[in-house]
């Protein structure tokens, strides 16, 4: 029996993977932590989960989301939460990624103010993919990673002093780490994410006042956050870091969590920094949340943007929210990725962004996101023009009023044939990507990740099994009936379109994807997240 083994059945931890090299991840001390994360938090974690269930129960009922009573004194309290520490006061732009080694070198050499490391929407969670991650990040912290293309590129870090400050997002609460069992149960992929990132960089990133920073992705409570806060407590004791030395941005990116910003924020508020807009999650927990609801029918998702009324609710509340409290209030993504070969597309789609981070920068947000390196100039030009300062946390927006009914307000509509067909492109392309090992795939010019598929997906699902009193299904814009025979046609003539595009990620999947997309769509209940079929199919 290896050493290695012997110190994994007495931790009571089974890594049921093997890669060369994984051993400096995995090591004692990193098992160590593991099972004890497991062992204090694994019970709250899954009640947490079960919490979800009833409350979306309650919803499919005809109950609505609403403030909560029990907190009222928690918003209507006089506190702030901590200080901003010097590396994130100024984050007026910030890339977001995967975490292979090609992709942090080129987002930390961007030139952005910031960098999310994402574990989460934008990678397919392999273990190779998982651990390689978490070998690049290593790397990365200090100073070494390096990578070679297939075609002899080389691909080597800036210095520090000219690199994008790093925040890694871990999984969320939903997701398992099923490659590492604690006493014969999977443990949380959360976890597993941030306490190996933690444990291998936190005292090195300290030391240079560079860290360590997540962003918490997903949450739906106050209680969620709770257990954030006291996991992170638990491996700050651990690793010997100071009480709330691990900062954190949390995305309001699901429709409960918009109803408990203030007291997020108070959960956390000792480490807390800020709050980010997550639109793209936040529009599929929307429609998850009122799949059972005939008068919350989403259109299709190029007729909802950040200018309908319940999403610039949600944005305003959310300023209004942070800058009271002393936090960065970040605003979206920018799906958009630059047109090559079309210079008249490509301005097209330059001005959507341009437009998107003039909104956010004139409502007070104080950075904003992008998917692509091309547009981190664009979106700095437009909020050094209107952003002299760090940010905006001196706007406190108090001219803006929320209520329950600015939130859940209906969104009117149409689906269009074009509409229809693209979702389910969206879904299988990525799907087979995602099967592949991609989490971030182009498709159609816009950098599509699990949240815009999430989009396709349950917006497919809420169209197909909805239909008026007198049983007749929606239609599409020309009267098409929205139904399965609809689905089937566009599903039976897809794999030939598809094989006409070279290169496609995921090309080999393309099967699978669509006998998973048509499994998903026909079943009775909407499933809680696509990625969890789909992590049972890879490796």
């Amino acid at each position: 029996m290896s050493a290695v083994l012997q110190d994994r059945l007495e931790t009571g931890v089974e890594i049921t993977k093997a890669l060369p090299g994984q051993e400096t991840i995995l090591n004692a001390q990193a098992l160590e932590l593991l099972a004890g994360l497991h062992r204090r938090f694994e019970a709250e974690r899954q009640a947490l989960l079960a919490a979800r269930a009833v409350r979306q129960a309650a919803f499919d009922a005809g109950a609505l989301p609403d403030f909560r009573s029990d907190t009222a004194a928690i918003r209507a309290g006089d506190w702030t939460v901590a200080p901003t520490p010097a590396a994130l006061r100024d984050r007026r732009v910030e890339i977001t990624g995967p975490v292979d080694p090609k992709m942090v070198i080129n987002a930390l050499n961007s030139g952005a103010n910031c960098f999310m490391a994402d574990f989460e929407d934008s990678t397919s969670p392999t273990w190779a993919n998982l651990i390689g991650g978490q070998q690049a990040l290593r790397a990365a912290v200090r100073g070494t990673l390096e990578f070679t293309a297939d075609n002899g590129k080389h691909y080597a870090l800036k210095p520090e002093s000219e690199r994008a400050v790093l925040i890694v997002r871990p999984r969320g609460w939903h997701l398992d780490e099923k490659h590492v069992h604690v006493d014969g149960r999977r443990m949380s992929g959360a976890l597993f994410d941030a306490a190996l990132f933690l444990l291998h960089n936190a005292s090195l990133l300290a030391g240079k006042d560079r860290g360590p920073y997540l962003y918490l992705p997903k949450l739906q409570s106050m209680e969620e956050a709770a257990l954030w806060e006291q996991a992170l407590s638990f491996i700050e004791a651990e690793l010997g870091l100071p009480q709330g030395q691990v900062k954190v941005t949390v995305l309001i990116e699901t429709l409960p969590a918009a109803f408990e910003m203030d007291e997020i924020l108070h959960a956390l508020k000792g480490r807390i920094v800020g709050l980010n807009c997550g639109r793209w999650d936040y529009l599929f927990s929307c429609i998850k949340t009122f799949r059972r609801r005939r008068d919350h029918v989403f259109p299709e998702r190029g007729q909802v943007g950040m200018r309908r009324p319940f999403l610039r609710a949600y944005s305003e509340l959310l300023i209004k929210t942070c800058h009271r409290r002393g936090a960065h209030a970040m605003g979206g993504m920018a799906a958009q990725i630059p047109v090559n070969g079309d210079p008249a597309a490509n301005e097209a789609a330059l001005d959507k962004v341009r437009a998107d981070k003039l909104r956010e920068v004139t409502a007070g947000h104080d950075g904003t996101w992008v998917a692509h390196p091309a547009l981190i100039p664009l979106a700095r030009d437009i909020f050094d023009a209107r952003m002299r300062s760090p940010n905006q946390k001196h706007v406190l927006r108090e001219d803006v009023e929320v209520t329950r009914e600015d939130l859940i307000e209906p969104v009117a509509g149409t689906i269009t044939r074009a509409g229809f067909e693209n979702n389910v492109e969206v879904c299988v392309r990525y799907l087979a990507a995602w099967l592949d090992g991609n989490g971030c795939v182009p498709i159609h010019n816009l950098m599509e990740d699990a949240a815009t598929a999430e989009i396709a997906r349950a917006q497919l699902w809420q169209w197909l099994h909805f239909a008026d009193e007198g049983g007749t299904p929606l239609c599409l814009d020309d009267g098409t009936p929205v139904d399965f025979v609809l689905l089937d046609r566009v599903l039976i003539g897809l794999p030939s379109r598809l094989a006409r595009i070279p290169g496609m990620p995921g090309a080999g999947h393309v099967g699978e994807a669509i006998g998973l997309l048509d499994r998903l769509t026909h079943a009775g209940e909407l499933a809680d997240f696509l990625t969890l079929p789909a992590y049972e199919r890879i490796d």
